[in-house]
């Protein structure tokens, strides 16, 4: 599914189930919150932070999916593009970055985080 057609089925789901889109602000706490229990999950699945009964049953996935569902709500009620914007900030980070990382210390093989990874 493309960006584009992500932004157009939000849309007609606001339209038609959802009634109206949230006001902006209200959309920006809702993000905060849904990050939050990204959050949440995350350092209990992946960190040190053991499990509340009330967390087993999260799913990463559905959490990420929260959070991209509400950006695509702020875009459309914004009038950003997507597809258009996501085009134009990876050409800004591939200028700006095409020797940085390559180039950083800190992400050579002799530095792998915790887990096995270079984030």
């Amino acid at each position: 599914m493309s960006l584009e057609t992500i932004q157009q089925e939000v849309d007609n789901w606001i339209k038609t189930v959802g009634v109206r889109y949230f006001s902006e602000l209200t959309n920006m706490a809702i993000l905060t919150e849904e990050v939050g229990e990204l959050a949440r999950l995350m350092s209990r699945t992946y960190g040190e932070q053991s499990f509340k009964e009330s967390d087993r049953k999260g799913d990463i996935g559905d959490e990420i999916c929260d959070i991209l569902w509400v950006l695509v709500c702020i875009a459309n009620q914004t009038g950003v593009n997507l597809t258009d914007a996501f085009k134009k900030n990876l050409e800004k980070k591939t200028s700006r970055d095409l020797t940085r990382h390559a180039n950083n210390q800190k992400l050579n093989d002799n530095n792998l985080n915790n887990y096995g990874q270079i984030c």
